[in-house]
């Protein structure tokens, strides 16, 4: 069960019955306790991510760096299969180096700090969520229930997606990218992670869309109408991303990332469609309730 879906006992209205309304400390002092249980979850998935740091590193930080990597292999098998053999990832010319004495401590203590804020998502999201819940209508809340669910679900599909398609893509043109062969890439641990760890997380945020479409509509900013009259607007600008995170000119590359942000597009539309319906339909209702 979603962890917004759990029986939800309304304080705020029995406080109002009572006529004792939370002032603005008390917000404030609630406000507080979540931060701190959602801070305490982060530190608690950075500790142990630091614990088994080096496991970490060499079965996935380091995954996108190495020929055998899984979305590699994928693509030389789909290239075997379309014919088109330039897909295949046979070398990685680039070495990884700590060019400073504290270098690798203070990058496995970043890396602890981001794996540690991205596990411990969900956990946050929820806190944030039991905070502001209160402060919405009964419709509001039937209308957003299994927010919680929703968010996190597209936020690590967002992140595996980064991870698996975006993050080697990117990696693969940038390392063998040359323009003398004089030179030689060898990058900083610190330069990799944060390409990495940019391109996962952007993707995370990206993949959010439908749910800020859904709150754009609920309070009637935006409509289907709206998305469905600029759609190839939107293509365009999703194959200019695409373009960008995936500088790779192989087009089979770009299509890969394009293809995924486009459908959450469409499934943006579809969700915009039905809560503009419910929206209208509560509308009416209220006048209706008004001339009565």
């Amino acid at each position: 069960m979603p962890l917004d879906q759990t029986p939800y006992y309304d304080y705020d209205d029995e406080q109002k019955e009572e006529g004792n309304e939370m002032s603005f400390l008390d917000h404030l002092e609630e406000l507080r306790w979540h931060l701190i249980r959602a801070a305490a979850a982060i530190v608690f998935f950075m500790v142990f991510a630091f614990i088994y740091i080096e496991d970490i590193y060499d079965n996935i930080i380091l995954g996108p760096s190495k020929v055998d990597f899984w979305t590699y292999r994928m693509m030389c098998k789909l290239g075997t299969a379309v014919g088109a053999e330039g897909l295949c990832v046979d070398k990685l010319q680039f070495s990884l180096m700590s060019r400073e004495v504290s270098g690798q401590f203070i990058t496995a203590f970043t890396s602890a700090a981001i794996i540690g804020l991205v596990f411990a998502f969900p956990y946050v999201f929820w806190e944030i969520w039991r905070f502001v819940k209160p402060g919405l209508k009964m419709s509001e809340r039937k209308s957003a229930r299994g927010a919680v669910f929703y968010v996190t679900l597209l936020f690590f599909s967002g992140v595996l997606f980064g991870y698996y398609i975006v993050s080697p893509l990117a990696i693969n043109f940038l390392v063998n990218f040359k323009i003398s062969q004089s030179i030689e890439n060898q990058f900083d641990i610190g330069s990799y992670i944060s390409l990495l760890a940019t391109l996962t997380l952007a993707c995370g945020v990206a993949f959010q869309l439908p749910i800020a479409i859904f709150v754009l509509t609920k309070i009637g900013v935006i409509g289907p109408q709206f998305m469905r009259t600029y759609r190839k607007h939107a293509v365009v600008v999703i194959l200019i991303v695409a373009a960008v995170i995936t500088p790779s000119p192989d087009v089979t590359s770009q299509l890969l990332v394009a293809f995924p942000l486009y459908l959450l597009y469409e499934v943006s539309i579809i969700i915009s469609a039905r809560e503009e319906k419910r929206r209208l339909a509560e509308l009416a209702a209220e006048g209706n309730e008004t001339k009565d």
